[in-house]
């Protein structure tokens, strides 16, 4: 540095740098030096009007760039030097403005023969984006390469450049000098985040939901959806339903078929429990509906009944005066869910009769609304509810809803009548004393259809667990059903939670995300965005994701590998989750304060919301390593951001997941699978997408567009539930 500072002062003439010549230089403005970046040393000279140099170079800066390189030049030499201009901001907006105006004319050109060979085929022309397959292994890594070139701009850092040619604004038409100039603009207007913020930054603002009743309340508008031809009412009979009452995908699903049935010209009403926890701001047009009395141990107490909309879809919260729903959270809170729930069910049907409500479906989920079944068929249809019919949902099979006689009793059933093979008794407890019952096998038998939520899975449970045989006698009602996922509060394009919004064809708004979730976090930021102004690119490195509940079930330990083995390989790292078990939580909790001043790896032990969209959108990989997994949505949410999912072959994610490098999965490959339990299985998935990320640049990005536009909507899934309803409806 010393030496390349005194030529640059002048006291060393005639340096060694090929194509500029420098005579006479006489300087009177200040040098400064700048820290050293990729191994060059810099001097950066700020000349003054005094300055005389027949070099052009010089005399049209406004400053210099002088440096030296510790890599040999072209003949084996270490210390060779060169001089570069430092643009200003207005000349690199006018060089960006200048290649965008080049590009334009050379898509008038493109079009130009676009139109010839439109009129030459009869106006048949391929769509080349949707034909296209996702390469496999023995392709090469640049199948995918754009067919229009980047843009590449000098940065002022001496990074080299902006490459947009990377992101998918060379997937598309290259966008116009406006839209760039937007660009630049969103860029200079973000709030960059850092650790170091009094309020962290997933906490600033979090309106999904007014997102959400905003898109509900404007739907009409260009979203044509044929209804349905003999509209059906439905009643859903929750514990969850997101965004108010979410502890895990459940809400999610309520939420976003019962919206879609809507869309198509349904009638639905879900019915939920007016938890202490709920916060009724995100509830539309709360109000007080009906009063009525529920019986509930040996006598009947009062039950108010409110009414309101959540994310568009309408809402009934049932309360009791003693409030069995009391805490600060849904499930563990103040109360025994066991006799909860027992009286919910009951309460849900009593409404129904003493207000003469008959839906067509009434459709439970999970153990919590098993015991609806029982009462509807064993007592409240032998009363005035005759039309409805009962469709249980099982999303996860290890939740029995376990329940001793005494209990059932407190209902109005006779819990002993229910202990026998074929109705409710817990197989397992056979002989013991007491014997148990099972809410969820009642269900089960009770109910019209039973589905659960991926076509794997049904399967899985057919051959294993304590309740395979009852699945095998009832095999003829059971169905798996893949669950969707909710566009409308899951899309890059229109989330309100991101600092900039993309699509697959616009993708260049996720590497900004990615950016701000690593100054957030306090990682190590890929140089992505300079100083607001300019776009800057120089290194990506592999962001891998974790959203997931830290349990067995989710594969901790394959995580806790994950942690060591990412941050070996030169990734990051991002878990968000916590753990029921105080034990585990306390766990992740020590580790993560051991990593925080790590610059690779963050362990966040709580959700939050906003941040999880954050996250997806940050995120090149979704790590789902789970020992069994009913449907999971983590995957295709991943995937809906541009994520791409490394994942254990299992349940839903064996139905939505397939393997990149098996030639089965040569035009639906869109992930990284793996088989095993142990950490080797894990790294032979892990390992791949690591290494695809860094080599296979252009090939990773056309994957990460085409995952974009898989279709992981209700749409589908909501029309075979609707089916299956059409074909238990009375009438």
């Amino acid at each position: 540095m010393a030496h390349l500072l005194s030529w640059a002062q002048g006291i060393v003439p005639n340096p060694r740098s090929p194509g500029v010549h420098h005579d006479n230089v006489h300087f009177q403005g200040s040098f400064k030096s700048v820290p050293t970046w990729a191994g060059r040393a810099t001097v950066l000279y700020q000349p003054k009007s005094g300055d005389s140099c027949s070099n052009s170079l010089l005399r049209n800066s406004r400053a210099i760039r002088f440096s030296a390189t510790s890599r040999p030049d072209s003949q084996g030499r270490t210390d060779a030097t060169s001089v570069e201009p430092v643009e200003t901001t207005e000349g690199r907006i006018a060089k960006l403005l200048a290649a965008n105006e080049r590009l334009l004319a050379r898509i008038a050109d493109l079009e130009k023969v676009v139109n010839e060979v439109r009129a030459e085929n009869a106006g048949y022309i391929e769509d080349k984006a949707s034909a296209t397959p996702v390469a496999s292994s023995s392709q090469a890594p640049n199948a995918f390469k754009s067919p229009e070139p980047g843009i590449s701009l000098e940065s002022d850092s001496g990074t080299g450049a902006v490459t947009v040619e990377n992101s998918s604004l060379s997937q598309q038409p290259l966008p116009a000098a406006q839209e760039a100039t937007l660009i630049l603009s969103q860029l200079a207007n973000i709030r960059w985040p850092s650790p170091n913020d009094e309020v962290p930054f997933w906490m600033r603002k979090s309106n999904v939901h007014d997102h959400v009743t905003s898109f509900i309340d404007n739907s009409g508008a260009g979203r044509k959806i044929e209804p349905d031809k003999n509209p059906l009412y439905i009643v859903h009979v929750t514990a969850e339903l997101a965004p108010v009452a979410k502890v895990g995908g459940l809400g999610d699903v309520v939420t976003g078929l019962g919206r879609t049935c809507m869309e198509r010209g349904h009638k639905v009403l879900v019915m939920l429990p007016f938890y202490e926890s709920i916060d009724t701001t995100q509830v539309e047009g709360l109000a007080e509906a009906e009063t009525f009395s529920s019986f509930h141990k040996g006598s009947w107490l009062p039950v108010k009944s409110f009414h309101g909309k959540v994310a568009g879809v309408p809402v009934l919260l049932i309360r009791t005066d003693n409030n069995l729903f009391k805490g600060s959270q849904i499930y563990g809170g103040d109360y025994d869910e066991m006799e909860a729930y027992l009286f919910f069910s009951r309460a849900c049907l009593e409404r129904m009769q003493v207000t003469g409500d008959q839906p067509d479906v009434i459709h439970i989920h999970e153990w919590h609304t098993g015991v609806l079944a029982m009462l509807y068929w064993d007592m409240y249809n032998h009363l005035s509810l005759k039309k409805p019919r009962i469709v249980l949902t099982i999303h996860n099979m290890e939740h029995y809803g376990e329940c001793r006689v005494e209990q059932l009793n407190m209902c109005g059933l006779d819990g002993s009548a229910y202990g026998t093979i074929d109705r409710a008794i817990d197989e397992r407890t056979i002989g013991h004393n007491p014997e148990r019952l099972s809410l969820l096998k009642g269900g089960i038998v009770y109910s019209n259809a039973v589905t659960t939520v991926s076509p794997t899975y049904a399967n899985e449970t057919l051959c294993s667990g304590w309740l395979a045989n009852t699945l095998l006698r009832n095999r003829s009602k059971y169905f798996g059903i893949l669950n969707g996922i909710d566009t409308t509060v899951w899309d890059p394009a229109s989330d309100p939670c991101l600092p900039m919004q993309y699509n697959a064809r616009k993708i260049f708004g996720k590497l900004v995300c990615k950016q701000y979730v690593q100054r957030g976090l306090g990682l190590e930021a890929d140089d992505l965005v300079g100083d607001g102004i300019q776009l800057v690119r120089r290194k990506q490195t592999p962001l891998v994701i974790c959203i997931t509940r830290l349990v067995a079930q989710k594969g901790i330990h394959l995580i806790r590998h994950a942690i060591n083995q990412i941050g070996e390989r030169g990734g990051q790292f991002v878990l968000l989750g916590t753990a029921p078990d105080p034990r585990v939580q306390a766990e992740f909790e020590q580790m993560s304060q051991k990593l925080q001043t790590s610059k690779n790896i963050r362990l966040l032990t709580f959700y939050s919301e906003d941040l999880a969209h954050k996250l997806y959108a940050a995120g090149d990989i979704v790590l789902v390593p789970s020992m069994f997994e009913p449907c999971g949505l983590t995957q295709m949410i991943g995937m809906r951001y541009g994520a791409i999912p490394v994942v254990r072959r299992t349940g839903g994610l064996a139905d939505t997941v397939f393997d990149i490098d098996d030639p089965k999965n040569k035009n639906r490959g869109n992930g990284f699978v793996f088989d095993g339990i142990s950490e080797d299985s894990l790294d032979s998935a892990l390992n791949r997408a690591l290494t695809y990320h860094q080599e296979r640049r252009e090939w990773w990005q056309d994957l990460t567009a085409r995952v974009m536009e898989l279709d992981h909507s209700w749409n589908k899934s909501a029309a075979e539930y609707l089916n299956l309803y059409n074909n238990v409806r009375v009438g």
